[in-house]
């Protein structure tokens, strides 16, 4: 037992040291060895089995889990890959309805550019389109596209008039 302040009152404060099976924010990452109140470890980290006792068979089953991991995610990182260089080479059209002076009946979203990218046969969840703020206005765009952590992309937007598109495939 450790002595610690709660409140501004001397109090004991159980503390106890547990391996990390997972990363966690602000406390570690996979295979640290972490000091945490016994409260946090009881209720919320052995519970979700986000952490182990320090034993030496709990330190070795963590190293093989994170051998197992690294190489997950580096399977991961390489389809992520290989996917982020299909959507580079597309070039997404949208056709919009315009006003006078060009100007857009609505917006092109991270969901329109999804949509079309999955017309191309690349299945891209709009959350991973990073657009600031919708496309207001006709011309050519480049959009971010985070597919993996570790693996973001740029597709070409086309914003036309839905005029001109009908005039092109004619």
């Amino acid at each position: 037992m450790q002595r610690g302040f709660c409140h501004g009152l001397l109090q004991e404060v159980e503390v106890v040291e547990l391996i990390l099976r997972e990363s966690i924010d602000h406390l570690g990452r996979r295979g640290d060895v972490v000091n945490v109140a016994g409260g946090y470890a009881r209720n919320y980290l052995l519970p979700r089995k986000l952490a182990l006792p320090v034993t030496e068979a709990n330190r070795r089953q963590v190293d093989r889990e994170r051998v197992i991991a690294e190489q997950r995610e580096a399977d991961e990182r390489q389809a992520a890959q290989a996917l982020a260089d299909r959507v580079a080479a597309v070039e997404c059209e949208i056709a919009r309805r315009v006003g006078e002076n060009d100007t857009l009946y609505g917006s092109v979203t991270n969901a329109d550019i999804a949509e079309q990218l999955a017309v191309n046969m690349l299945e891209i969840d709009k959350r991973q389109v990073q657009l600031d703020e919708p496309i207001k206005q006709l011309g050519d765009f480049t959009v971010a596209v985070k597919i993996h952590r570790d693996v973001t992309t740029n597709v070409r937007v086309r914003v036309v008039s839905e005029g001109t598109a009908a005039d092109e495939s004619a």
